[in-house]
């Protein structure tokens, strides 16, 4: 589930065309249906590009919202579709449907890192990082440093606040290219409480020990703005591009925030002078966190494929303005 702070909710279509969705004040025929756009298909599965604001299916927290992903993915391509995974209500980015329980069944192990069958051949960096969480859990166990069998590569972007730097004690160094800072990664591994709902976790016990939760991640862009905010002559951001490893609930988010450098737009766990900024100066309100890419062997073909979504035109417009190369 996802957080909500608004009755209102832009849902993107696609670059040129976007649909204000009035929870609760409007008559479900008097908003047009969004479409989403496809990024891939087969007979097995599907994938789409799910955009901010929208729901994956229907919670205890969207009584009053119109329209799901699933609901749409359904309409749109004509037959049943089985989530294997979620984003946040407020991610955008690349989602996947299995068409059938087999798939989805293989699909979520893949998610989970369990899968042979969705296994695919790493590069020497990231099967290092995974070798080395593997031995230290007491997990599946890597035949050596240049390959390893993982079930899912997922790949986020998120625009945070100041400049993030890689601590060298947490640099992981590249098999692939010794030395070479752009193939260095830093990595988080800071335990989580596991985030409960106050109604649909209510007979869940509350004293549960925090979830071990790792991340790599990668400082790819940084600018800043010369405008005064709060005590700051400048406003400063990173994009950042972040691995996650396990699946804890709102991971990616906790643990930027943790480096105190949170996710723009993130109003849990964010910045309460560094979101009205942004707001005003570019013109919109959303969480700047994209599930970019995900990257797999296919669970039937066992054929290597990445599925990626485009950066919409809020993405390009930080871009710009960022003068950061468009992506």
């Amino acid at each position: 589930m996802s957080d909500i702070e608004n009755t209102e909710t832009t849902i993107n279509l696609d670059s040129n065309l976007s649909v204000d969705c009035a929870v609760g004040n409007t008559e479900d025929s008097e908003i047009e249906k969004p479409i989403l756009t496809i990024l891939y298909q087969d007979e097995y599965m599907v994938a789409v590009d799910k955009p901010a604001g929208l729901f994956v299916h229907r919670s205890f927290m969207d009584k009053d919202e119109i329209y799901f992903a699933l609901q749409l993915v359904r309409d749109q391509i004509g037959q049943y579709v089985y989530p294997v995974h979620r984003l946040d209500r407020p991610t955008s980015g690349v989602l996947l449907f299995a068409l059938t329980k087999e798939v989805a069944t293989l699909l979520s192990e893949a998610f989970a890192n369990k899968s042979s069958k969705a296994a695919l051949q790493a590069d020497s960096e990231l099967s290092f990082k995974l070798a080395e969480q593997s031995k230290a859990e007491n997990a599946t166990t890597f035949q050596n440093d240049e390959s390893c069998d993982l079930a899912m590569v997922k790949t986020y972007y998120a625009l945070v606040r100041g400049y993030l730097a890689v601590e060298v004690a947490d640099k992981v160094p590249s098999s692939a290219a010794e030395g070479n800072t752009d193939l260095v990664r830093g990595f988080i591994d800071h335990p989580l409480k596991e985030k409960l709902d106050k109604l649909g976790d209510k007979n869940v016990s509350r004293d549960k020990p925090a979830q071990s939760a790792q991340s790599y991640y990668r400082v790819l862009e940084q600018a800043s703005l010369p405008i005064r905010v709060g005590k700051f002559d400048s406003v400063r951001y990173s994009l950042v591009e972040v691995q996650p490893i396990t699946g804890r609930r709102h991971q990616i988010r906790r643990h930027l925030a943790h480096l105190r450098h949170p996710i723009i737009g993130d109003i849990n766990y964010g910045d309460n002078k560094q979101n009205p900024f942004f707001i005003s100066h570019f013109g919109y309100k959303r969480l700047m966190l994209i599930a970019k890419s995900l990257e797999f062997n296919h669970p039937i073909t066992n054929k290597r494929m990445k599925i990626s979504a485009p950066f919409d035109d809020q993405w390009q417009q930080v871009f710009t303005e960022l003068q950061w190369p468009i992506r």
